[in-house]
C-alpha cells in the first residue's frame, strides 16, 4: 500500500511554508483529516495497520486516542482490532478522559493518533490512562513523522521523540521532512510567511 500516494491523492501531502504545533517551520504538512474524510479509506488504512498490529501478537483491550487529530484514526482502528474506544480530551490545557469512559485496573490500551510527530500528545493521554490504572501496552498512528522508530522501520529514534522505547510503535509510513526553527528558516529567510493549517490553529 502506497501511503504517501493515499495521501497525496487527498490533497493531504501539501507543500509550501507550514508553521508546525511544536513551533518548528517546515516545507511540507501532513493533514490526516483530508485521508480520513473517506470513510472507506479510513476503513482501509485501519484494517491494514491492524494487521501490523495483530500480527506482533499484542494482547489489547482497548484503544485510546487524544482529541482532536486521532479520534476518527483511533475510532477506526479500534473497529478493525474489534477493541473498546474510548477518547481523552483537553479540558482547560490539560488532558483528560471524561464523558464517562473509565479505564480497570491492567487495562491493555493502544494509544492512537493520525500522526506521531515526537508523540507527545499521545503520552500526555497515556499519562491519564495509567493514572486510572490502565497499562499503555502500546501506540499505533497511520503516518510517522520519522522522529521515533516505528517496528519494521530502519528509522532511529531522534533525541525529540516522547515515546517510550520499551512497548511497541506502529505505523503505516514514515514521512521524513526537514524542519526548521523559526530563526533558521531558509523559507523565512526566502520571505514567505508560515501559515498553520492544522487543528491547533486554523
Amino acid at each position: 500500500m502506497d501511503i504517501k500516494q493515499i495521501y497525496m491523492d487527498a490533497n493531504a501531502l501539501l507543500e509550501g511554508h507550514f508553521k508546525l504545533s511544536s513551533g518548528n517551520h517546515s516545507q511540507y504538512y501532513l493533514q490526516s483529516a483530508k485521508v480520513l474524510e473517506d470513510p472507506k479509506t479510513a476503513t482501509m488504512l485501519a484494517t491494514e495497520l491492524a494487521k501490523q498490529i495483530k500480527a506482533s501478537g499484542l494482547e489489547i483491550d482497548t484503544v485510546c486516542a487524544p482529541a482532536l487529530g486521532g479520534l476518527i484514526a483511533g475510532y477506526a482502528l479500534a473497529q478493525a482490532l474489534d477493541v473498546r474506544y474510548i477518547f481523552a480530551e483537553r479540558v482547560n490545557g490539560e488532558m483528560s478522559i471524561r464523558r464517562g469512559f473509565e479505564v480497570s485496573k491492567g487495562e491493555k490500551v493502544l494509544m492512537c493518533e493520525d500522526i506521531i510527530t515526537t508523540g507527545g500528545s499521545a503520552m500526555e493521554a497515556a499519562a491519564v490512562v495509567k493514572e486510572l490504572g490502565g497499562e499503555i501496552v502500546g501506540v499505533a498512528a497511520l503516518a510517522n513523522r520519522g522522529f521515533c522508530h516505528r517496528e519494521g522501520s530502519d528509522v532511529e529514534t531522534q533525541p525529540n521523540c516522547k515515546l517510550p522505547q520499551d512497548i511497541p510503535f506502529f505505523a503505516l509510513a514514515d514521512f521524513t521532512f526537514e524542519m526548521y526553527s523559526p530563526d533558521n528558516c531558509p523559507l523565512c529567510k526566502d520571505g514567505s510567511e508560515a501559515i498553520k493549517p492544522g487543528s491547533r490553529g486554523n
